[in-house]
């Protein structure tokens, strides 16, 4: 249909379509209809089409090596939370210490050159990412523009949810009301109905698609009456079914400046996938492996990338930066900010968005951030200051000595541009990496159920059985 439409008339009839249908899923069917090419496929027919062969060939691959060892356990591994244990498969992106990270193969980099882009735009559209992480193809700029509409389709919340976070009292912390919120539209779940209805299990992953992306369609509009509640009037925008996601998030949040829609499509690409093994990640696929619906299992994903250690980093380095600032006295020279860094580590403190648990250079999403900032606002103060930083910590950290990795990562760069934009709300900052989280773990549970991923259960032991293992190790050598 697409193909015989002006754009103009597609649009005007969208317009009608969205305004006019009172059923969801007939929504859903107009956007798919109105903005794919007739001859291409939708992500579930694709993915319908490339799964079966996908599950024989873990299916043939286990069964051919599964008794192979592929990694060793230290006891220092155990205790230490498990750091660096080969023991998730994780589909989407796999994290290299040197490399970085790499979505399906491609690095952020090439995802910037090869993913679909908005009509003027510059930056990769997080639906298309949506779209390689779940198959690992490349989508058609028609392709996601009927994903980016089917997702605008889905983003009406029930009215208990929407009471639920007009109800909430302000001093809640915007993550937990974004997990509450989350949490509460399982009464929406179609894996949840399908599930106590007896669906069979080659079915599952059907119906936790349909989840996953009526969540993700409903995400932007939770976290903006989130902000728009705590932090402004409470009135959100309405949702442009034309629209691509990342300039709906930033009109529904209240911002429409053009850079601004910019930075939420790269923000949401870059925040969204680390491989499997982070808090949010690994969490969201353990809750998802008991057969939780994606709601349940992406809100308990929500509550560990609430942790300071993890998502609400960002906003420690932030809350850092400013005290950095009022210390100095806009002194940012290289010999005065490697002096405070120098106070801060024989203090007993660290330098927050420093270090990494996997990598070992600098964070490939750092460096993205970091040229946005240079193309769009090379003069900003606190840009300048984190430039400052980021050309003298590593040296510091690397005499001092008890870092791993002297190198800056994420968080320590994606405050700043969000401080440009006018957005100052620092508790914030963790709810839009936990919209951008679910591009990177949704399409992973779906995976799980289209190949019959079991329940995780690793085997735990206390102290007192590890010591008589380590004795009877001891005693054979």
């Amino acid at each position: 249909m697409s193909t015989i439409l002006s754009t103009q008339t597609r649009n005007m009839l969208a317009r009608s379509a969205f305004k006019q249908c009172s059923s969801k899923y007939t929504l859903q069917l107009v956007a798919n209809r109105l903005y794919s090419n007739a001859s291409e496929k939708t992500l579930k027919e694709t993915f319908a089409e490339i799964i079966p062969a996908k599950a024989e060939e873990i299916k043939a691959f286990k069964k051919q090596y599964g008794k192979t060892v592929i990694d060793e356990v230290r006891l220092e591994q155990a205790y230490g939370g498990m750091r660096g244990i080969k023991g998730i498969v994780w589909e989407g992106s796999v994290l290299d210490p040197e490399e970085g990270i790499r979505f399906r193969g491609r690095t952020i980099p090439d995802i910037q050159k090869q993913l679909p882009k908005a009509p003027g735009g510059d930056e990769p559209l997080p639906e298309a990412l949506f779209w390689l992480l779940l198959t690992g193809e490349v989508p058609t700029e028609s392709q996601v523009k009927a994903l980016s509409a089917d997702l605008a389709s889905r983003s009406k919340l029930p009215d208990h949810v929407t009471n639920l976070l007009d109800n909430f009292p302000k001093e809640l912390h915007p993550m937990a009301q974004f997990s509450a919120a989350v949490t509460s539209l399982e009464t929406e779940s179609k894996f949840a109905k399908a599930y106590a209805e007896g669906v069979t299990k080659t079915e599952y992953w059907k119906y936790t698609f349909e989840d996953s992306l009526d969540l993700l369609g409903k995400l932007p509009v939770i976290a903006s009456k989130i902000y728009r509640n705590v932090f402004k009037n409470g009135k959100i925008n309405q949702i442009d079914a034309n629209a691509d996601y990342g300039k709906n998030f930033a009109n529904l949040l209240g911002y429409e400046n053009n850079e601004f829609v910019e930075l939420m499509r790269l923000y949401l690409t870059i925040h969204s996938d680390h491989e499997g093994g982070n808090v949010s990640a690994h969490t969201t696929h353990l809750v998802g492996s008991a057969l939780s619906s994606p709601f349940l299992s992406f809100s308990a994903g929500l509550n560990g990338l609430a942790g300071p250690l993890h998502g609400r980093a960002n906003q420690e380095v932030l809350e850092w930066l400013f005290k950095l600032r009022e210390e100095v006295k806009g002194d940012y020279s290289k010999e005065t900010i490697e002096k405070y860094l120098w106070d801060t580590l024989n203090s007993g403190r660290v330098v927050p968005g420093y270090g990494h648990a996997v990598l070992r250079k600098t964070d490939p999403r750092y460096i993205a951030q970091r040229e946005f900032a240079l193309k769009h606002f090379p003069d900003y103060e606190l840009f300048k200051l984190v430039s400052t930083i980021y050309q003298v910590a590593p040296k510091v950290l690397t005499e001092h000595g008890k870092t791993k990795n002297p190198w800056p990562n994420v968080d320590s760069h994606s405050g700043v541009l969000l401080q440009y934009y006018g957005m100052t709300e620092a508790s914030f900052y963790t709810v839009l990496f936990g919209v951008a989280r679910a591009f990177g773990v949704l399409p992973q549970l779906i995976i799980d159920r289209a190949v019959g991923a079991p329940i995780e259960r690793p085997k735990s032991f206390s102290t007192e059985k590890y010591k008589e293992l380590i004795q009877n190790i001891t005693s054979k050598n």
